[in-house]
């Protein structure tokens, strides 16, 4: 995997010649911002990061779920109860 900067991604020259996944980072904050994909690579990546997508969705709605059950909302009150 190779680690480029945001201005990396803004040069063409470095685009065309990146066949692997590149692992983005913010140069100034010094985290990780995200991944770029190559087309070439994305036809077999592409189910993965689908299924990666459900599962972070379905814990989120599991979170919400469960915020809902531990406080319910009573006559005349309002909560979300998420903390």
């Amino acid at each position: 995997m190779i680690e480029a900067t945001l201005a990396d991604l803004r040069s063409p020259k470095y685009l065309q010649q990146w066949d692997q996944v590149v692992h983005l980072v913010d140069a100034r904050k010094k985290h990780s911002v995200g991944y770029f994909i190559p087309e070439a690579l994305s036809d077999a990546l592409s189910p993965v990061l689908e299924k990666l997508e459900q599962e972070r969705k379905h814990a989120l709605l599991k979170k919400i779920a469960a915020a809902q059950l531990a406080d319910p909302i009573e006559e005349g009150a309002t909560a979300d109860g998420i903390k």
